[in-house]
């Protein structure tokens, strides 16, 4: 085939493509609008607030601790001649029940010494009083109108009698003494007590200051709780006879969901805690071990770590709100006339559940509780009235 015939057939193809495509745009069927997009209002859940007084229940975590804590030790020497059975780890005594029992002959024996001392320096003073009344006959046989106020006291042997009566001082400061360090042979609990440890047994010699056991008292215990320094003003301490704010412990790992304990706050410590800087409070709790009561109540343990929730004092003329519903740099979404309104809040107090809000909320107030994807001011918003179970903000029609 000739080179002419080749081009002539290629531009014969090209010109029938060109028709055809100058076909195909003109006859293009041309779309009709037969419906539009219409963007609708949010839907939202919402809560009517109102203001009213509410009582705040701050929550913490504190760890129990004993209010009375001894060591107990003796105060004499000697071997141990007897041991209580109750004197064990973990066993109960009453106040002044004898613990331990140290040897007390050689004390019996040095307190019949000091006594038999006492009754020398009586006797002398009863001869001294003999001699007192010849010394008397003596000074009227001779005169004392001579004799100056010095000497007539030597001769009436004053200085005598005085040092006599010293002497009976000092034996009778010896017998009580030895009375007393006979006494302590017996170590008594100094109070109703839990044995926490016991380190002698019958035939161990002790001597002042050994550590003998570990005793607590069994009549309250105290939680030491660290909170804000902030919140300290929303706590009622005991004043003038009252009772503290009330306090609800729990330990769901220890107790379980359904068991609680209740005390009562009662000091503050004056110091704040070293690396937190937190405050210290104190709560005491009644009968910590459930040795009185014939509630089935948990028992506390010294050391363990504690859920607080403290009744602090009532807030008054406030909006409560979820802390959840307190929006980003403190602000709440409110619908008003259809619209999103965002309100800026002034917190009085946060507990563990609720924000107290003072103001940027009132009466009738919708607050919106639905987390929105959306957040502008005037944003239409439509209530969600339970009819429909979309969570979509807007729908095509």
């Amino acid at each position: 085939m000739s080179r002419k015939k080749i081009i002539i057939i290629c531009a014969g193809i090209v010109l029938v493509a060109v028709l055809v495509l100058v076909l195909i745009f003109n006859t293009e069927p041309t779309a009709k609008s037969e419906g539009s997009v219409k963007e609708t209002a949010m839907l939202v859940s919402l809560n009517t607030v109102s203001r009213s007084d509410f009582t705040p229940v701050l929550q913490a975590t504190g760890t129990v601790r004993p209010v009375e804590d001894v060591i107990i030790s003796p105060l004499v020497a000697g071997p141990v001649s007897r041991r209580s059975g109750s004197f064990v780890p973990g066993s109960f005594v009453k106040k002044g029940e004898l613990l331990l029992q140290i040897n007390p002959a050689d004390y019996r024996n040095a307190l019949e010494l000091q006594r038999g001392n006492l009754k020398q320096q009586q006797t002398n003073l009863n001869i001294e009083m003999g001699r007192q009344e010849v010394a008397e006959q003596d000074l009227a046989l001779i005169g004392a109108d001579s004799l100056s106020s010095n000497q007539r006291d030597l001769v009436l042997r004053q200085p005598q009698l005085e040092a006599v009566k010293a002497n009976i001082q000092a034996a009778q400061a010896t017998v009580d003494q030895a009375a007393l360090d006979l006494s302590r042979t017996s170590i008594r609990a100094p109070f109703d007590a839990h044995i926490l440890s016991q380190n002698v047994t019958e035939g161990s010699q002790v001597a002042p200051g050994d550590n003998l056991g570990r005793l607590v008292g069994t009549d309250s215990y105290w939680v030491e709780v660290t909170i804000p320094v902030a919140k300290l003003r929303w706590l009622r301490f005991p004043k003038n006879g009252e009772q503290g704010s009330k306090v609800i412990l729990r330990s769901n790992s220890a107790w379980g969901p359904q068991q609680q304990r209740i005390g009562y706050l009662d000091k503050q410590i004056g110091a704040l805690e070293g690396q937190t800087r937190l405050a210290r409070v104190l709560v005491r709790v009644a009968d910590p071990l459930n040795l009185k009561s014939e509630e089935d109540q948990p028992e506390l343990i010294i050391g363990s770590f504690v859920e607080v929730n403290i009744e602090g004092k009532p807030v008054n003329d406030v909006v409560r709100i979820r802390r959840d519903y307190v929006r980003p740099n403190t602000t709440a979404w409110v619908m008003k006339d259809g619209k999103l309104q965002i309100r800026k809040l002034e917190v009085l107090l946060t507990d563990a559940d609720y924000a107290y809000v003072e103001k940027g909320l009132e009466d009738g107030d919708q607050l919106v509780i639905t987390n929105l994807s959306t957040v502008a001011e005037g944003v239409a918003l439509r209530e969600d009235t339970g009819k429909t179970s979309m969570d979509s903000i807007s729908e095509t029609n």
